[in-house]
């Protein structure tokens, strides 16, 4: 697992031991940041299922201005952080240990986020619930992007008010959702 391109190219990640989390593989991430690739820059990210990191920190790599990574595991936290250090982008990351219902609570109103990156347990509904929360909430820019991964019986609902664009790399499912008006 590694940076794909942008300024932390070539960057090697570290992955858990385990089955706790399943890192996306560099096909899926390579076609995600591919379809949004000139649309990154000066973004603020969210990645709320932060995982190893490596999802907001590709994006920091390849431009977008900060990002906030959350994951409720302290293994996972500590193995992100040596993620951002490694890659020279710790000091544009916030990264917290926390419930991604405790996030959208406490920060309801504080902030807005331009890409958000959800890669959560691959469950039915669970895409759906957390991007109603997220909209609920105010969390999400005017245009804001969202990139969801899931299997197939993930695959979020189509939103109103969003684009959305659907891509599959074997199994795994990725939906993008663009905020705002039809395009031309």
């Amino acid at each position: 697992m590694r940076i794909i391109t942008g300024k932390a190219r070539g960057r090697k990640l570290r992955a858990p031991e385990g089955t706790d989390t399943r890192p996306t593989t560099e096909a899926a991430k390579e076609g995600m940041f591919s379809a949004v690739q000139f649309d990154l820059y000066d973004r603020k990210v969210l990645d709320l299922f932060g995982g190893t990191g490596q999802l907001a920190l590709e994006a920091l790599s390849r431009g977008a201005a900060t990002a906030v990574i959350c994951d409720e595991s302290r293994e996972a936290v500590a193995l992100i952080k040596e993620n951002a250090q490694s890659t020279g982008l710790m000091p544009r990351c916030r990264i917290l240990q926390e419930d991604w219902r405790a996030f959208v609570r406490s920060e309801k109103g504080r902030e807005t986020f331009d890409l958000v990156l959800l890669d959560p347990p691959y469950q039915p509904g669970v895409l759906d619930e957390v991007l109603d929360a997220l909209e609920n909430a105010g969390l999400l820019a005017e245009d804001a992007i969202l990139i969801c991964e899931s299997d197939a019986d993930g695959v979020p609902l189509p939103r109103e008010g969003y684009r959305q664009k659907l891509h599959r790399y074997g199994k795994t499912h990725v939906s993008i959702y663009r905020k705002g008006a039809e395009e031309p």
